[in-house]
């Protein structure tokens, strides 16, 4: 084809988004590869922790491009390296691991995974957070990188990371002295679908990208009796209720109703038969904020709380409550404000500003991205936002006054081809501007 045609074809033909040899290579990919590699892995989805075949395909697709790949970093982590001269290293990360969900997306390629979780249940696995979007992503901005070698020098790192369900894989990675053997990034990447969103467009936080996470689990004791003589023990149900109730108190009453906080019971086990009063109780818990400060004072109010109803129910001092911090958390995640200015300013200079979407903070997800840039490095980093939902599937919902399924539904989905093609071209640009030469 003579080369004063294509820019004319391309203009003709092409959505706007991907009116530029980049982005039709990227359509193409998709149509070629990425798609049948989404759908794969989409079908396949592995629990935290245990994303053994997961890993090892993303791995072989890794080492199909002729990146140095190596496996078992922090459990079942990968991590490629991808070399191309003096040039500074940049860290790409994709999350792997599925869900304990049962999918009921209607999906034609809908999981129908079952597997072992770490404490032996078996359970229904699907992808309802878009894990399987970012690893596709990974694959696809690889690709497009190892075309464009000429434009760019430097470390590329490719991370397939597990575990961020459990807020756990970068930790493991990193404690699996990931810095210390593969060098320690100039920046650190990621994205994330966004359901809800509309499918393709982009958007860059310019501090806060996501909340901390801490999962607090509490043991409840008490003093067995029957339940027809309730005075012979002490009944650890109502201590529990008591308990559950007053930390409801911390975030209205302890913090600055400016600054955001959530404190959710999100289990309480505890008796076997009506009339047995049981001698203790199991309460788990999950711990959102947005600032440090927070953070350590809505978790020392959890332990403080904890034993002043113990107190107050008559419990000697050996039967107050085990309060375990140490469970699953994850500081909050903040993108370094210049270096998400200028990826926005790339984003938008190669995809064009109306690929660029302003959003709010609507809840507070939480995200282990965190690990990779608070170390003693303090690493720049910026986690970006793809959405995933159609247009069409947005408005219906508003027609009807009701959301879209969010993620961690079992109802999730997301259009998996702007999703993927709009994050590779995105991750793409903001790879070549950051190690352009």
């Amino acid at each position: 084809m003579h080369k004063f045609l294509v820019p004319l074809i391309l203009a003709l033909t092409c959505a706007p988004v991907f009116c530029s040899e980049l982005g039709a290579a990227i359509e193409d990919d998709y149509a070629n590869n990425l798609k049948a590699l989404f759908e794969h892995f989409h079908r396949n989805p592995e629990l935290s922790f245990r994303e053994y075949e997961t890993a090892k395909r993303l791995a072989n697709e890794l080492k199909s491009l002729g990146i140095e790949v190596t496996e078992n970093i922090g459990g079942t982590g990968v991590v490629g390296i991808l070399r191309n001269g003096d040039g500074p290293l940049v860290l790409i990360r994709a999350d792997m691991d599925g869900l304990p969900v049962k999918e009921r997306s209607g999906l034609s390629y809908a999981s129908s995974a079952m597997q072992e979780d770490l404490d032996g249940r078996i359970v229904p696995v699907m992808h309802a957070c878009g894990h399987d979007v970012h690893m596709t992503s990974l694959i696809g901005t690889a690709r497009q990188l190892i075309i464009r070698k000429d434009q760019w020098q430097g470390t590329i790192m490719f991370i397939g990371q597990p575990a961020e369900e459990r807020i756990g894989g970068a930790k493991a990675m990193l404690d699996d002295n990931l810095y210390e053997r593969f060098g320690v990034p100039d920046y650190a990447l990621a994205f994330h679908v966004a359901a809800g969103k509309p499918a393709g467009k982009i958007n860059v936080p310019k501090g806060l990208a996501y909340s901390s996470s801490d999962s607090v689990d509490i043991t409840v004791f008490g003093i067995g009796a029957h339940g027809a003589s309730p005075h012979s023990g002490k009944d650890p149900i109502l201590i529990a209720s008591q308990l559950v109730v007053a930390l409801q108190t911390i975030v209205s009453r302890e913090i600055s109703p400016l600054q955001p906080g959530v404190i959710t019971v999100g289990s309480f086990h505890g008796g076997s038969k009506h009339n047995i009063i049981p001698d203790e109780v199991k309460l788990q818990l999950t711990v959102r904020s947005n600032d440090d400060s927070v953070r350590q004072g809505l978790l020392s109010a959890i332990e403080r709380i904890a034993r002043g109803v113990a107190v107050t129910a008559g419990l000697p001092e050996d039967l107050y409550p085990k309060v375990d911090l140490s469970v699953e958390s994850t500081p909050p995640t903040f993108n370094n404000p210049e270096l998400a200015n200028r990826l926005e300013s790339a984003i938008g200079k190669a995809m064009g500003d109306d690929i660029l979407f302003a959003s709010k903070q609507e809840g507070m997800g939480a995200e282990d991205f965190a690990y990779f840039v608070q170390t003693e490095h303090q690493v720049p980093g910026a986690y970006f936002a793809v959405g995933g939902s159609s247009s069409k599937d947005i408005e219906a919902a508003k027609k009807k006054g009701k959301k879209l399924p969010s993620h961690h539904s079992p109802f999730f989905r997301i259009e998996p081809e702007p999703a993927i093609t709009s994050g590779t071209f995105a991750m793409t640009a903001a790879v070549l501007d950051l190690m352009k030469k």
